[in-house]
């Protein structure tokens, strides 16, 4: 009997075996053919930048020429010299480093003040303004682009960076509101309840309790600033018409591109459009953490 058992044992053990190795087998097959899909949509989704930087590299004759090699013969590292001194691209980084500078003090100070409120505060209408706040995010830009149009030709706003700086001094967007309110809600209360003992004021509490708490959405709210006007050209197209008005540098970069004069210029705009791209690029490597962390806690907390 004790035999028989030990066999029946073994045979059990091999076939145990031999589905854990054909699972095995399933699961790295299945990983190879994931491998190779994800490579080939990397591949897919990579090759138009390294498109832009090979064009970047050329000279204008290389880029005028049908047939001229695919990589060019001298890498031509003087095109984003260039970039910086002909057609306004340094006036464009100038202005776009102002406004994005302004924005990034504005937007996280004012929408914080406002999120808190929602968070934290009591008062009378709360729920009927953070619901009219919301509803405020299903409305379409283009419905809401001509009345702003006229307030800021009204208010003198036209030709100048006040378009783009003055309103995010009141939130910056429902979205960014929305966001922080929610990370502040999975602030504990007991933390400020600390506070309201020791005789601390609401502003008290806000700035150094709340807010230093906040550094993960914070973090995203930046980001997202920074990105939303570092290639933001349809607002200074817009409201910045006349030919002193400042543009950015997305500006500068869509003018060149609809300006038929400049068709010999192309690898100076694809240096200039390699500039713009590096950038957000960087941002996101050194803040991948603090992007996700933002956006996911704040979307689930509370």
């Amino acid at each position: 009997m004790n035999g028989s058992s030990g066999i029946v044992e073994s045979m059990s053990a091999g076939i145990r075996d031999a589905k854990n190795r054909q699972a095995r087998r399933k699961n790295m097959v299945l990983r190879i053919v994931l491998c190779v899909f994800m490579s080939a949509i990397a591949v897919v989704l990579l090759f138009p930048y390294f498109y832009m930087i090979v064009k970047s590299l050329k000279t204008a004759d290389e880029v005028g020429n049908p047939y001229a090699g695919f990589f060019p013969a001298v890498p031509q590292f003087v095109n984003y010299v260039t970039v910086f001194r002909t057609g306004g691209y340094g006036e464009g980084i100038l202005w776009t480093l102002l406004i994005i500078l302004f924005n990034l003090i504005a937007v996280p100070f004012s929408a914080t003040l406002i999120a808190y409120s929602f968070a934290k505060l009591r008062w009378k209408g709360r729920s009927f303004m953070f619901a009219a706040m919301l509803g405020t995010m299903m409305l379409p830009s283009a419905v809401t682009q001509l009345p702003l149009y006229i307030i800021y030709s009204k208010i003198g706003f036209l030709n100048t960076v006040l378009p783009f700086t003055v309103p995010n001094l009141f939130g910056g967007g429902a979205v960014y509101i929305f966001l922080i309110r929610q990370f502040m809600r999975g602030i504990p209360n007991e933390l400020e309840n600390a506070a309201k003992i020791d005789g601390a004021n609401a502003f008290i509490r806000y700035s150094r309790i709340v807010v230093p708490l906040c550094q993960p959405v914070l973090i995203y709210v930046m980001v997202q600033v920074f990105l939303a006007y570092w290639g933001d050209y349809y607002g200074p197209l817009v409201y910045c018409t006349s030919a002193t008005a400042p543009k950015t540098l997305a500006l500068v970069l869509y003018n060149f591109i609809t300006d038929n004069s400049t068709g010999t210029k192309t690898n100076i705009l694809m240096a200039g459009a390699v500039f713009m791209s590096v950038i957000p690029t960087i941002l996101f490597g050194v803040f991948q953490k603090q992007l996700i962390e933002g956006v996911t806690m704040g979307g689930l907390k509370g």
